[in-house]
């Protein structure tokens, strides 16, 4: 059985086991349908949670996932839904409880938060064929409001410069403290290499 059949499967014994349960239970309503607006992952993420913890106990891990998926409609969510199944059925894809299932929505659709995305971009940011100055203003207008300071954001910039860069750096008797000191340092190092290759040439 695939593992969209155990899919609806599993839909739907939950929904035979909480017609069955004759307890009473204070109103609460069901998750939003959720089609990958990255405003209002957080809330789904929420919204399934309270559910899950009120409604859906005795339920296996596998029955969670299948319930949460039942409510990913529309949009670019489908698509990935899609996905996640093809390749939860595959065995390419590890998920095997309701919390890493949202650990994966959160790493698609991510939290709309302003600040969150300034570190993902500082951290993804490299100096590659620019010359280490350009990499360094870029650096800069990047970290601006994100809150990093100190050694931290000295180990940011570090990572972001060309490897020959950083290991001649690091071979430095003296370490800075300060990062405009350990960027004026790479920016003097690269332009000497620069120019060691140009006159190479010659």
């Amino acid at each position: 059985m695939t593992f969209m059949a155990q899919q609806s499967e599993a839909i739907r014994t939950l929904q035979q086991q909480l017609v069955a349960q004759n307890t009473p239970k204070a109103e609460l309503t069901a998750p939003p349908k959720f089609n990958g607006s990255r405003e209002v992952v957080v809330g789904f993420v929420n919204a399934c949670r309270l559910y899950a913890e009120a409604r859906l106990g005795g339920v296996d891990d596998k029955g969670n996932i299948s319930w949460v998926l039942s409510y990913v409609q529309g949009g670019v969510a489908e698509v990935w839904k899609n996905n996640v199944l093809e390749e939860i059925n595959k065995g390419t894809l590890e998920v095997e409880t309701m919390e890493e299932l949202f650990e994966k929505m959160r790493e698609e659709f991510g939290e709309f938060n302003e600040e969150s995305r300034k570190v993902d971009k500082l951290r993804l940011l490299v100096q590659g064929s620019r010359t280490c100055g350009k990499y360094m203003q870029e650096f800069r207008r990047a970290a601006r409001g994100i809150g990093y300071e100190g050694r931290v954001l000295i180990e940011e910039f570090k990572w972001g410069l060309n490897g020959t860069i950083r290991r001649r750096l690091a071979e430095v008797e003296s370490l800075p403290s300060m990062i405009t000191d350990w960027q004026e340092r790479a920016v003097k190092l690269d332009r000497n290499m620069q120019q060691s290759r140009a006159e190479e040439k010659v």
